[in-house]
């Protein structure tokens, strides 16, 4: 028995498959093509039915037109051809791996397993690829140490725009694995999980491109691994007179004091447990006003800012309410008891605590940061606010890209994984630049475009795509 049927995909594209069932199973699909338009949708669905009917009698006859025109699947030769330039402009077409280039593209196309990959393939036009080519592609990423060469390539693509600053921050990645080993290990999860996880360190130029991705066991300290990052980062290019910016998480005397030796300047982001001494006192004379920065003088060349702004004092004290909220609700039993910020539960009786929701109310709004930079201090902090760039490109890693590799086992495997990543960030970050949209955005906007092979009469003939004139517009700023 076979059926046509309509799957979507996680791209939002309607896939058009004929299936083929047998005993209420499914043996076999045949993928006819992946529609991202009603059009498309229309042809696919009679290119299925052709098909499906091909050896089946029709039940009354037909008139037999004198022009008899067919279209085979489109593809988005466009979408791939435009990647491979950008791929290439970074200098990684020097790797001579046609299927680590292809690996990498489909990822930014569509994020999905490597053995999904080959559909993704197949809708850009490229076909013949089997899944054993790819997985050993994996090992040839170790083995030539093709991590080595991308950051390298993307070091001299952002080295000549200048490198001024250098931001750090960390995730980490879970797997589904009941077992952990000596690589993927329970720790601190910034998701709350409790599965093994690793941790992977993302260091990234003031423009938000990629410089290098490391991961490291799963049970480590995060500020633990931004002086390996930075060391290797120094090792492989030479580079001291820059300026390190990295979130409270990398905040440890002992970061400092190494970054300071090593000839580094720092930007750290400072976390605030009590009211600073110079803030009280400056609060018993005057009221704080928007952007007032009060600055601590600390040993040698170091010193903390703290600035004051009305926007993120107003995000702290919703964020307050909502937590004294919530312990109220647990306190009178309309939640279950769990642990709140402002519950004192070491008491008998539950209560609010109001020292604590005292002193939140005393910080709202305040920021501090460290730093041993000589710069004025509105520009330090705008240094530090570049920090968004190293998030933007986890969000795109993470979502867009998936970069969580769950099903991999060995650590060969994942670093391999966490390579395509890397490549497929520096070029997605590449195109953003240029077009000022989303890499998510430019690939829906491109997709779509699609060429073929029209037969009439028997006769296979190319169909080029219609590229719209907005479309022309965004690839120009691409040109190399």
């Amino acid at each position: 028995m076979a059926f046509i049927r309509k799957v979507k995909t996680s791209s939002g594209a309607t896939a058009v498959q004929i299936a083929h069932k047998r005993y209420g199973r499914i043996i076999r699909i045949n993928h006819i093509g992946s529609a991202h338009t009603k059009d498309d949708l229309a042809t696919l669905l009679v290119l299925a039915k052709q098909r499906l009917l091909v050896r089946q009698q029709p039940l009354f006859s037909e008139t037999i037109p004198s022009l008899k025109i067919s279209l085979k699947q489109p593809v988005s030769r466009l979408l791939l051809h435009v990647l491979t330039e950008q791929y290439n402009h970074l200098g990684f077409d020097r790797l001579k791996d046609d299927i680590f280039t292809l690996l990498c593209l489909a990822r930014i196309v569509e994020p999905t397993s490597k053995l999904d990959s080959l559909r993704v393939l197949d809708e850009l036009g490229v076909t013949g690829l089997s899944k054993n080519r790819l997985y050993r592609c994996l090992g040839r990423v170790i083995a030539r140490d093709y991590h080595s060469t991308i950051a390298n390539q993307c070091f001299t693509h952002a080295v000549n725009r200048g490198i001024s600053l250098v931001l750090y921050d960390v995730t980490t990645l879970y797997f589904e694995a009941q077992k952990e080993d000596a690589y993927r290990k329970s720790g601190m999860s910034k998701e709350r999980r409790l599965e093994p996880q690793i941790i992977v360190g993302l260091l990234v130029d003031q423009h938000g491109f990629p410089l290098g991705l490391h991961s490291f066991e799963g049970n480590i300290s995060e500020t633990t691994t931004i002086l390996p990052v930075i060391e290797v980062f120094k090792k492989q290019h030479g580079l001291q007179d820059i300026t390190v910016v990295a979130d409270a998480a990398m905040l440890s005397t002992k970061n400092l004091s190494a970054l300071a030796e090593a000839g580094y300047t720092y930007i750290v982001g400072s976390r605030l447990y009590k009211i600073p001494y110079d803030i009280a006192a400056y609060q018993k004379t005057k009221e704080l006003i928007d952007k007032q920065i009060i600055t601590t003088r600390l040993t040698g060349k170091q010193r903390i800012i703290y600035q004051y702004r009305e926007k993120r004092a107003v995000l702290d004290m919703r964020n307050i309410e909502k937590q004294i909220s919530k312990a109220k609700k647990i306190m009178s039993g309309k939640t279950a008891l769990k642990k709140a910020k402002f519950l004192n539960v070491k008491t008998k009786e539950k209560k609010l605590n109001q020292a604590l929701i005292e002193k939140a109310k005393a910080l709202v709004g305040i920021k501090g940061y460290v730093t041993n930079l000589f710069s004025p201090d509105e520009q330090v902090i705008a240094y530090y606010h570049k920090l968004w760039r190293v998030e933007q490109a986890f969000r795109m890693s993470k979502s867009d890209l998936k970069a969580r590799p769950i099903f991999h086992r060995k650590r060969d495997s994942i670093e391999a994984h966490l390579t395509i990543v890397f490549a497929a960030l520096a070029i997605g970050r590449t195109i953003e630049q240029c077009t000022n949209m989303s890499i998510k955005r430019f690939v829906n906007t491109i997709r779509p475009i699609r060429s073929g092979t029209v037969t009439i009469n028997g006769k296979e003939y190319p169909a080029e795509a219609e590229i719209p004139s907005e479309v022309k517009s965004v690839l120009r700023k691409l040109q190399v």
